[in-house]
């Protein structure tokens, strides 16, 4: 017969070791925590701050210790949606921003704001409409270097309690009403034209002078080759006259050869189209008589020897 107390009794120590391993393992569980590389652990002992898990195997007190959601430390990129922004100048634009910053103090990121994100984007949101605020379209639209450096001291400022570091914050888009942007392609559009034809006028001017410059120039060349030309040409006929100078004294010609060569010119002379009227020189007699006496002379001296046999001429 089966001792049933005995058999009781067995069953209540297998009971009560599975309970104790599973309440081992549940004590093991809950006292090892590991945390991951650029997270922190804050961890809460009956309800009270406690210490900070940094990452790697971190041991906890069961049942006493409470670890609260991880916290992110790495640089984080959060955009947030258009914002409506009014300018000095009465418009309302729409401002997308862009803020990087990241988690220093897992601490105060926990307790000092119930949700650090929410209220950089509100921070964000009204310091926006503060710079712009003092500002009309046209510099908001060209002074965005201006913006993104006054939003990110006042955002670093005030986001420093909360164990956050603000490194940047870019505006991605601004966007005007859309008769402003009609109006400013218009206004776009005829200032590059008004460039183009400015820089075609001063193409043109530049051309024209250039062309000038370079007719002066062929001028200047011209003049200079046909003085060259002329000099030359001058300096040919000086030599040629002194040579021809120099061969006539050195064949030493009578007056009869000088009046026939006085003859030979005067015909050249009336030859020029220049030349309306002419005037003989009183030279011209003298010539006339010089040569009027060579002839006769040679006549006497064909007279005075007797013709030769068989010549028939008188």
């Amino acid at each position: 017969m089966i001792d049933i107390g005995r058999f009781i009794g067995q069953i209540f120590i297998i009971v009560l070791l599975v309970v104790v391993a599973i309440f081992v393992i549940v004590v093991i569980f809950r006292s090892i925590r590991i945390i991951p590389q650029a997270y922190a652990g804050i961890v809460e002992r009956l309800g009270r701050y406690q210490r900070t898990l940094s990452p790697g195997l971190n041991v906890l007190v069961p049942f006493i210790d409470r670890l609260r959601p991880l916290v992110d430390m790495r640089e984080q990129v959060v955009s947030f949606p258009p914002q409506p922004v009014i300018t000095e100048d009465n418009l309302v634009v729409s401002i997308d921003t862009v803020v990087y910053f990241q988690v220093t103090d897992a601490r105060a990121a926990t307790y000092e704001i119930a949700n650090y994100l929410g209220a950089v984007e509100q921070l964000t949101t009204t310091t926006l409409r503060n710079v712009v605020g003092g500002l009309n379209l046209e510099e908001a639209l060209t002074s965005r270097d201006e913006i993104n450096g006054q939003l990110r001291v006042v955002l670093d400022e005030a986001t420093g309690k909360w164990g956050l570091r603000v490194s940047r914050v870019e505006l991605k888009a601004i966007d005007p009403p859309h008769s402003i942007q009609d109006s400013m392609e218009k206004q776009m559009r005829a200032e590059r034209e008004r460039r183009a034809t400015i820089l075609t006028a001063e193409g043109s001017k530049q051309s024209q002078i250039l062309e000038a410059e370079g007719r002066r120039q062929a001028d200047i060349l011209r003049a200079e080759g046909e003085k060259q030309a002329a000099i030359l040409r001058a300096e040919g006929e000086a030599q040629a006259i002194q040579a021809v100078f120099d061969a006539i004294h050195a064949g030493r010609p009578d007056d009869k050869l000088l009046a026939y060569q006085y003859l030979q010119t005067l015909p050249k002379i009336s030859e020029s189209a220049s030349s309306k009227l002419w005037i003989i020189p009183s030279e011209f007699t003298e010539a006339m008589k010089g040569l009027g006496g060579a002839f006769a002379g040679k006549a006497a001296d064909a007279g005075s020897h007797p013709p030769a046999p068989g010549d028939t001429r008188p």
